[in-house]
């Protein structure tokens, strides 16, 4: 079970991942979207969609630095353990708390907006589901250690990580690992693997930009377009 878990599931995700990505590039570039919303619903999306964006991307950003940046990195940078343990509590939870503040806004909206709830899809809702579990797991098991240091995952989580992405995989690391943040880790890992099958996959078409993109503007119709539409020449008419 622990080589199936952590040496063989994180390939499998890994695969799904690009798999996914492959497909909808090839095969529905035009689904390849966030499907906005904002033309039924725009006052509360205005204030929840800022804050899951900037909330998820601070956690991204909290992940790969915790996994990827080994710890004698941060001691040469003279970042004491206890300094980083209080800087990822701290750091990590605000950024948690954001982010399902965001989720929880945008449930809110789509649930008691009619147009906009009739426009979410069962992918939608399975989505939400795993992301909103991903989070609050995380930050549950960061808050069931927190005494002293922590636990100090980057000696285990993060080692095994890394080890995958050098095709040296490490299973016996997780065997250890407080069951709190092993569900987040295959939690996490579902996540992935969903994210090229639901609307998340816009983040690889503006994982940056996206953030300081203006919304779209829908114009409203002039009171003269209302009337009937001239009709079109011989080059516009369907089947031309």
């Amino acid at each position: 079970m622990t080589t199936l878990l952590w040496g063989v599931l994180p390939y499998v995700t890994f695969a799904l991942l690009l798999a996914g990505l492959f497909w909808r590039h090839r095969y529905d570039r035009f689904g390849w979207t966030t499907r906005s919303s904002q033309i039924y619903e725009s006052r509360l999306l205005n204030i929840a969609s800022p804050a899951f964006h900037y909330g998820i991307l601070f956690v991204l950003v909290g992940h790969l630095v915790g996994l990827f940046v080994p710890e004698s990195w941060t001691h040469a940078l003279g970042v004491s353990e206890h300094t980083y343990h209080l800087f990822s509590l701290y750091g990590g939870t605000a950024a948690g708390v954001l982010t399902v503040a965001g989720i929880a806004l945008l449930i809110y909206r789509r649930r008691t907006n009619a147009p906009v709830f009739r426009a979410t899809t069962a992918n939608d809702k399975l989505m939400y589901v795993v992301l909103l579990a991903a989070i609050v797991l995380g930050m549950v098991a960061k808050l069931a250690h927190v005494s002293g240091d922590g636990y100090d995952y980057r000696q285990s989580i993060a080692p095994w990580a890394r080890g995958l992405f050098t095709l040296q995989p490490d299973p016996v690391r997780m065997a250890g690992v407080p069951v709190l943040y092993q569900i987040h880790t295959v939690i996490g890992m579902a996540l992935i693997a969903l994210v090229p099958y639901t609307r998340l996959v816009h983040m690889f078409s503006a994982p940056v930009q996206y953030l300081f993109r203006p919304y779209l503007v829908y114009r409203s119709r002039d009171p003269g377009d209302l009337g009937p539409r001239p009709e079109r020449r011989g080059w516009e008419k369907a089947g031309s």
